[in-house]
């Protein structure tokens, strides 16, 4: 057995259907795949071969994907197996034997200060929050906040290792801080951060980073970088919250249309839990227009797999969407109050229970982020006109900046 499992080789995966095992446990427990549902440690680590070459494939194909008619609307192989990889925790990858500096760490500790740029982790949370110009041209402090187990752009960070982000997760400071980073960032996009659990809502400066967030595409793989780069830090449980938040303006509120695509075919798939996507896909397709090109659903070869006692479904159990329940799923909202997209009170977390048992590049700029256009038109990116917000009005205040020297509870 030690000889079979020694001479065991990683067969990479060739196609869309093999990338994406959302629907295979529809009807089973997915506690039986661990590596689906982990925190982001596991035997394996970062591959370097995951770098610029693979980062530009991903980018390319989203352009090329956005330019399609509506009609040839289809799934991008590169975006599919660049999260199959992250989600298995990039498998057939060694780690190397020497011993890394900790350099993410040593940044988040404000020991060390971001390269080339000079800056330290403490002057980007003082003085960087509401400076929306300088978070929009500045391209290389996102590598540094957000660290990934692959190599970005900005070739002076250092891609993560699995001793580290052990190292990183039980470092209460450190935490605080990736933390603080995030809700910067959450401000950026118009989104403030509510409470511990990761729910979030609109900012009270909502309309106008909203705008700017739709017509500023390449922002979309900046969200992609973050949403790894929670999971791998032990915030898995924030990423649902987020991307149900960027569904719901993207197909219910109209706010983000430009996002549909970035957010179905990159976000979603960033979560580990089956159930959790299938949930979020679930949602979409109620309000996916047109319905007949929503192409995140069960393979073809499961359609008609046939329904239970109760009555017909359709593909892989999933029952069909009648145009009532399009009219009536359709939730009001208040603007500028509009609560939180939390798992619970959103129904995410429902429907996990529900099914329990069954469960990354550059633009021609070089810059890490996603162009693409939910109706199939990409649109080029504009700096914000917004108005930064002034210090001590508290509008806009987030939980963390509330508890800014709480120390928070490990995930």
């Amino acid at each position: 057995m030690g000889n079979l499992m020694g001479n065991w080789r990683y067969k990479e995966p060739s196609t869309v259907e093999e990338c994406d095992s959302t629907w295979e446990t529809d009807s089973e427990s997915d506690e039986q795949k661990p590596a689906e549902e982990d925190s982001g440690i596991s035997e394996s680590i970062s591959p370097t071969d995951s770098g610029k070459y693979a980062e530009q494939l991903v980018s390319l194909q989203q352009f090329g994907d956005s330019q399609e008619p509506a009609a040839k609307m289809k799934r991008s192989f590169y975006a599919a197996k660049d999260l199959y990889k992250y989600r298995h925790n990039y498998p057939n990858y060694k780690e190397p034997r020497e011993h890394r500096e900790y350099r993410n760490l040593r940044f988040y500790l404000n020991k060390i200060p971001l390269v080339p740029d000079g800056i330290y982790i403490e002057e980007i949370l003082n003085k960087w929050r509401g400076d929306y110009e300088k978070l929009e041209h500045n391209h290389t402090y996102i590598q540094w906040l957000f660290p990934l187990r692959e190599q970005g752009l900005n070739f002076y960070a250092q891609e993560l290792t699995q001793v580290e982000i052990k190292e990183f997760q039980s470092t209460r400071e450190a935490k605080r801080r990736f933390l603080l980073a995030y809700t910067i960032m959450l401000d950026f996009f118009g989104i403030t951060l509510l409470d511990k659990n990761g729910n979030v809502a609109r900012a009270s400066n909502w309309q106008d980073r909203f705008q700017h967030l739709n017509e500023s595409q390449h922002n979309y793989l900046r969200i992609t970088r973050i949403l790894k780069s929670l999971g791998e830090l032990g915030f898995e449980s924030f990423k649902p919250p987020l991307v149900r938040l960027l569904l719901e303006e993207a197909l219910v509120e109209g706010t983000l249309p430009n996002m549909r695509h970035s957010a179905l075919e990159y976000f979603v798939y960033t979560l580990r839990g089956h159930a959790q996507r299938r949930a979020l896909l679930r949602f979409a397709q109620l309000h996916y227009q047109p319905p007949e090109n929503f192409v995140w659903g069960p393979p073809r070869r499961r359609r008609g797999a046939g329904g239970g006692p109760g009555g017909s479904r359709g593909a892989a159990g999933v029952k069909p969407v009648t145009a009532q329940e399009k009219g009536g799923a359709k939730a009001t909202k208040e603007d500028a109050g509009k609560g939180p997209a939390s798992l619970e009170s959103e129904g995410i977390r429902g429907e996990a229970s529900a099914e329990e048992g069954g469960q990354r590049v550059s633009d021609t700029r070089k810059r890490e982020e996603h162009s693409v256009g939910g109706d199939g038109k990409a649109t080029g990116s504009q700096s914000s006109g917004t108005e930064q917000p002034q210090e001590g009005t508290g509008e806009g205040t987030s939980w963390a900046d509330r508890t800014e020297h709480v120390a928070t509870t490990p995930l």
